[in-house]
This record gives structure tokens, C-alpha cells and sequence, in this order.
């Protein structure tokens, strides 16, 4: 089939739909790929916690790597599959493969060379690779910062970094590799040993692991410079990560206290898990351009609720402490009245701190709210059509700010039937 283009005859054909299902069906396989293999890596480090080489991890660690892992594979798959163009969603599906592959890895090293020597076949060849393959992911999440969310570099001027932080991994990698003795001093004898090579990377390796660790931070410190020079979608696209860096620094702050001051290394793993989490989430949402005008309403609604439920924590407790003190720490009174109290001022609390909240961090909607109000009082009064019109046009201009507005009135039946011969 044919069309005319500027006079030409040229073919349309379907290889833009081809193409894009085609990358739908690899970013879903891999991110299936990344959750199934999740379960070789536990089986073999189940095998390897049972033979007391190494302690087995607390269930939050294994969570939180749980945790992380689908949540990366996830948006990335979502991304990759209705953005295949946008390099991110490919990073984030490297991230989850790259985490599971590693833990994959290491286990299988280290159950077939050092808890049963020889019961795995090819775990020698793997010796080099047992822990290098971190790197690897961490490189991809230092590159989703860094692209995030346009898909390109912030300036050209970023390219000569950007040439260095993918070139340092396979430096780290290729190092470990061709090492004697990769897992010393516990094993020796890697068969993909090359001494000479050896000697000469070892500095370059050392400088990638280096440079790996830094990518994080400049990832980090791309977005901040971003969001200082973005303008219209973009720096609502940027919000969505900043909203997602805020959440993801208080959960730091309640890991830091339950590890230092609590010593609950459970609430420590499950904190920063949703900190790390949360990450890929506002990714996704800000790529796919996810609700970017309702933000302020999610992070007003946030605020409020996140303060009632501190508020509504604290009252409880001081009622179950304070009824308690009289009645007997065991007396049901105490929950029931405790309850109560919470369920009584629950409706007044919440209106009383969105609205607070609104007029701090939703200003927009606070104040569109006080001039719809407004003008719901002076239309009780006034009943000058040409005054209400006038009104009406300036309302929907304050509130929603549109291009052009315009009010059309019907004519009354009466006066049409009237002017009629």
C-alpha cells in the first residue's frame, strides 16, 4: 500500500508497531527473568547458610532485597515496555537483573568452592566474577540518576563523565577476572588467570570501584542541577523525584534512629528498603509523566495524613497512659475509652490539618477554594446578569488559569418566541 508524500510515492509499512511490541515482549522477559531468578539465588543461599560458612540473614534483609529487586524490575519493565526509546527503563531492568545475578553468583561460588569444594560444576570459572558483578548494577543506578528523565545527559558537557562511569566496571570486572587469586586468601588457583594482566590492573580497578561509588553521588548532584535550570514538564518531572528523595531521607532518619538508639536492625532493613524502593517508583512516575499536575495534592495529602497519624499516635498513647495511671494498666476501659477519643476528633483533626497544610504546601488549591467561596456568598446577593457574568469569567481565570475564556449565555424562550413575527 502506497500514500503520496510532496508528491512522492513513498511504502508505509509497520515496523514502528512491530519494533515496539517486539520491546514490550524483551522488557516484560526480563523483568520475569530478574523475579525467577531470585529463586535459585535463595535456594543456593539456603544451602550455604545451612553449613554454617556464612550467617543466615535476618527475614527484613531478605525482604528488603526482595523488596528492591521487583521494584526496580517492575518500573523498569513498565518504562522499557512504553518507552523502549528511553534508556532508563533499561538501566532499572539492568539494576534488578544485575542485583540478582550477583547474589546468584556469589552463592554458587561459595557454596561449590568453599562450603563443599567440587559439589557445583564451574564454579572455578565463576571465582572471578563472585564479587565483581556489584559494580555492575551500581553503575546502572548511578546512570538512571544521571539520564533521569529526559533520557540524555544534562549538557554535553557531562559526556566526558559519562564516557568514564561505563568504562569503570568493565575495568573492575576484568580485573577480578584474570586475578590469581580472586577469593584469597580462602581459595587460590582461578583458571582464567593472567598474572602479567593482573599486575597491571590492579590499579585501574581499584580506581573503577572508586569511580563507581562516585557515580551515585554526581547522579545525584545531576538532578539537583537539573532541576535549577528545568522549566514547564520537566521540573514537574523533577518534582516527582524530589517528593521520592524526601520520603526516602525520613525513612533514613527512622533507620539511623532504630539502629543507634534501638538496636532494631529489622526496622533499620525495612526503612531503607522503602527509602531505595521508592526510588524507582518516582522514576517511572515522573518518565511516564504519572499525575505530574496532581503532585501538590499527593504531597499535601501526605503531609496531612503523616501529621494526623503522629498527632493521633501520640493522643492515644497519652490516653492509655493517663486512664491507665487510674484505672489499671489491664482494664479494657482504658482501650475503649482511648478509641473513642481518636474516633471522636479523627473527622475535626484531618480538616483542621489540611487546611493548614494547603495553605503552606498547596497554595494554589487554598487559595482557588477561598475564591470559589467567596464568590458562592456574593451570589446569594446579586442578581445583575452582566455583573454575574463579569464575576464568573474572573473566578475561572483566578483558579484555572486558562489561555482564553469566554461565556455563553442562551437566549430565554419568551424573549426568542417574543421577537418572532
Amino acid at each position: 500500500m502506497r500514500k503520496l508524500d510532496r508528491g512522492r510515492q513513498v511504502p508505509v509499512t509497520a515496523a514502528a508497531p512491530r519494533s515496539s511490541s517486539w520491546a514490550a515482549w524483551l522488557a516484560w522477559a526480563l523483568a520475569g527473568l530478574t523475579v525467577l531468578t531470585m529463586l535459585p539465588a535463595f535456594w543456593l543461599g539456603g544451602l550455604l547458610w545451612a553449613t554454617g560458612r556464612e550467617p543466615r540473614p535476618s527475614n527484613a534483609a531478605l525482604g528488603a532485597v526482595v523488596l528492591v529487586t521487583v521494584s526496580a524490575a517492575a518500573v523498569g519493565g513498565l518504562v522499557a515496555s512504553r518507552r523502549p526509546r528511553h534508556p532508563v527503563g533499561w538501566l532499572l531492568l539492568g539494576v534488578g537483573l544485575g542485583l540478582v545475578v550477583s547474589l546468584l553468583v556469589q552463592a554458587y561460588v561459595d557454596y561449590g568452592l568453599l562450603a563443599r569444594p567440587g559439589s557445583l560444576p564451574g564454579a572455578r570459572y565463576l571465582a572471578g566474577l563472585a564479587y565483581s558483578t556489584v559494580p555492575i548494577w551500581l553503575s546502572c543506578a548511578g546512570f538512571v540518576l544521571l539520564l533521569t528523565p529526559t533520557g540524555s545527559l544534562p549538557s554535553p558537557r557531562w559526556r566526558w563523565w559519562a564516557r568514564l562511569a561505563a568504562v569503570a566496571p568493565v575495568v573492575t570486572v576484568l580485573g577480578s577476572v584474570v586475578q590469581p587469586d580472586p577469593l584469597a586468601p580462602d581459595y587460590y588457583g582461578n583458571p582464567l588467570a593472567v598474572p602479567a594482566l593482573a599486575r597491571v590492573l590492579v590499579v585501574p580497578a581499584v580506581a573503577g570501584v572508586v569511580v563507581v561509588m562516585v557515580s551515585l553521588l554526581v547522579g545525584a548532584l545531576s538532578l539537583v542541577v537539573r532541576f535549577r535550570r528545568a522549566r514547564g514538564v520537566e521540573r514537574l518531572q523533577l518534582r516527582w523525584l524530589a517528593y521520592a528523595a524526601a520520603l526516602a531521607a525520613g525513612l533514613l532518619l527512622i533507620a539511623l534512629f532504630a539502629g543507634f538508639l534501638l538496636a532494631k536492625d529489622e526496622v533499620v532493613f525495612v526503612s531503607l528498603a522503602l527509602g531505595v524502593a521508592l526510588l524507582p517508583l518516582a522514576t517511572g512516575a515522573a518518565i511516564l509523566r504519572y499525575r505530574l499536575y496532581d503532585l501538590d495534592r499527593i504531597i499535601s495529602r501526605t503531609l496531612a495524613y503523616g501529621l494526623l497519624t503522629v498527632l493521633l499516635g501520640g493522643g492515644y498513647a497519652l490516653v492509655v497512659l493517663g486512664l491507665g495511671q487510674l484505672l489499671g494498666q489491664d482494664s479494657s476501659l482504658v482501650v475503649a475509652g482511648a478509641t473513642l477519643a481518636v474516633a471522636a476528633i479523627f473527622q475535626p483533626a484531618r480538616r483542621r490539618i489540611q487546611a493548614a497544610v494547603d495553605r503552606r504546601f498547596n497554595r494554589r488549591r487554598h487559595d482557588a477554594a477561598q475564591t470559589i467561596q467567596a464568590f458562592s456568598n456574593r451570589l446569594r446577593d446579586q442578581v445583575d446578569l452582566d455583573t454575574l457574568s463579569a464575576q464568573l469569567l474572573a473566578v475561572v481565570e483566578d483558579t484555572m488559569q486558562p489561555n482564553q475564556a469566554s461565556l455563553w449565555l442562551r437566549p430565554q424562550a419568551s424573549s426568542t418566541a417574543a421577537g418572532r413575527p
